[in-house]
Parts: C-alpha cells; structure tokens; sequence
C-alpha cells in the first residue's frame, strides 16, 4: 500500500523528481589538493592529477610519501584542507559515484563468522544488485579472482593473506564498478595469484574500466599501468608515460655478456634471436641486449646462441624501465 496523499483539486503538482547527474566519462580529476593533519604537518601539497577514462593508471613512491592519502581523497573518505577531486565530473562522495566505484584497500576487513560465499552475497545485497541474480553473480566473481572452489564456504577466519586478497578483490568487483582503486593488490597473492590477477586488469582494462593502483611492486606496474605518477613528500614529482601496455605487458630486456672472441655478426645474431621469438636491440663490445617473451624465451635463446658458436658468460634480466624510473626520481634532492 502506497503511503502518499492523494492530490487535492486545488493543491499544486509537485514538481517532478529530478533524475540524479549522469556521470560523465568515468575518469579521475585532482586539483591543486593540500591535506595537513594535527599539527601543520602536511601530507599532500598542490597535487593535480588527470586520470582519463579507461586508463590504468600508477602510483609509487617511498613511504610516507602521500600515497594512502590522496587515494582516500579520491575516495571520498578523507577531505582535502583546499583544492577538488572528480570522479566521472562529480564529487566522490556522490551517490552516483559510489554507485560506480570499486575499492581494494590494503588493510582487509572481514566480517567474522562469513564464509567467502556469505561475505560477497552480503555485498552483493548492498549493492542493490538483483537478489535472483545473487548466486550466479556471487560464483562468477569468485570464479573470475581465481578463488578455489573448495574454500567458498569456509569460514573467512580461516584463509591465508593471499586467499583475503583474492576475496577482497572480488567484492572490490561487485555490481562491474566503472572506476577501480587497488590499493596494494599483489599483497600476500603467490607469483601464480600475481599472474592471474594481471590477467585480470587486462581484462578489466578492456571494457573500458578505469584503473587506479597504489603499488610498491614495480614490476607488475610497468606490466598493465599505461602511466604511471611518482610521488615524494606529498607532491607529484614527475610521471612516467609507459607507452601502448601491449608493448610491454610480457616482454621484458636479456642482456647476454660473452667471454672470448666471437665470430657472429649482428645480422646472424638477429636471425638466432629470430628463430626463438626474440628480438635484438643492440649490441655493444662485450654484451647483447635482446628483447624476450619470458623465462622460457630467455632459455630457448641462450640455446639457440650456444649451439650456434656464441661463448655466453652470463646473462641477466635489465631492471624494468619503471624500476629505473623510481630510482632517477629517489636520486634527485627534493
């Protein structure tokens, strides 16, 4: 039974109900944000940032750098002192924008007593998502963070960091957020979860969702991050434009050094390299680069070049560019 009045003849029409803003393309603006807390001490200084829509997008920098607190400024749970955060063009407290919205935070929560199955249908109802479709979406997700089977009605008290991690992330999924935060996704996840999450965001990335990850693992950044912002006492110090993430989601430099003369020249060096699905990049007087696949590459290439005639000393993987990056940036004086 309805609880409204009806309309007497001579009471006015009530306007009609205005429909909520429609977010703009779900991408993450910051301007000139200044956070302090007790004491004067500042932790973010004139940040500005411009997240486009469907970008994933990088945050790194030592500890204590800022970080956790501009992503709660993002989130809608911290207040900037000055400046403003937008999320799809509106404030990130706005209902709209929570509607849209997925958070992995580093520091996991659970409700004790819940089994994961119980803890994301839980979710799931918060959501307002609908309650027919409850169990087969509430499989699906923990299907698609890679969670065991075996282990969906256990009680969440008894799973390992990395099983937590999956979970988190799967209520971090609920309802197909637009915009993304992870905060420290690869915590406590085994280098098979790392894989399987990567697969993910790439998956994640293609249906145009905005990514946002606060990470110390460099490595997985430079992975699936198309730019990537290096922070340091509360400021953004530089980013780093990775370029198309196709380029560099699998393939990672090998440098080969040699001991002794030898006799190949850099065209059959190429045509080796060729064989096994690598590339050189350049040689120098002692040393080869070479692009590789992966491990497996890296190993069917150093055979290809032993077998033919090259005296291989030793070979290393090349710290990531974004490894580089991080260290230019530590090096300079604030």
């Amino acid at each position: 039974m309805s609880n409204h009045r009806p309309l007497q003849a001579d009471t006015p029409a009530a306007p009609p109900e205005q429909p909520s803003p429609t977010p703009a393309t779900p991408g993450v603006q910051v301007e000139g944000v200044n956070k302090a807390y007790r004491r004067g001490q500042r932790v973010l200084s004139d940040v500005s940032l411009h997240i486009r829509a469907g970008e994933t997008f990088g945050i790194i920098g030592p500890n204590g750098a800022g970080k956790t607190t501009l992503f709660g400024c993002m989130l809608g749970l911290l207040w900037p002192d000055s400046g403003t955060v937008r999320v799809a063009g509106l404030p990130p407290d706005h209902l709209e924008v929570r509607r849209l919205t997925g958070y992995l935070p580093e520091r996991l929560t659970f409700d004790p007593g819940l089994t994961a199955r119980q803890f994301l249908a839980f979710h799931h109802s918060l959501a307002e998502r609908p309650v027919r479709e409850r169990p087969q979406e509430v499989e699906a997700l923990l299907t698609q963070v890679g969670l065991d089977k075996t282990v969906w009605d256990r009680d969440t008290r008894k799973f390992s960091r990395g099983m937590l991690q999956r979970l988190g992330l799967a209520q971090a999924l609920v309802g197909q957020p637009r915009v993304l935060f992870l905060d420290e996704p690869t915590l406590g996840i085994d280098p098979e979860g790392v894989l399987h999450l990567r697969a993910l965001l790439r998956d994640i990335k293609s249906r145009g969702v905005t990514v946002i990850i606060n990470s110390h693992d460099l490595a997985q950044l430079e992975k699936v991050c198309d730019r990537v912002a290096f922070f340091r006492a509360g400021r953004v110090e530089a980013i780093e434009d990775l370029g198309s993430p196709s380029a560099t989601l699998t393939r990672h430099a090998l440098v080969v050094r040699w001991a002794g003369p030898q006799s190949l020249s850099p065209e059959q060096l190429a045509t080796v390299a060729g064989e096994t699905g690598a590339t050189l990049l350049d040689t120098a007087e002692d040393s080869l680069r070479f692009s590789v696949e992966d491990d497996w590459g890296a190993s069917r290439l150093l055979g290809a070049l032993l077998k033919a005639g090259l005296p291989v000393a030793s070979a290393s993987r090349e710290e990531g560019r974004l490894e580089r990056f991080f260290q230019q940036q530590g090096d300079r004086t604030p």
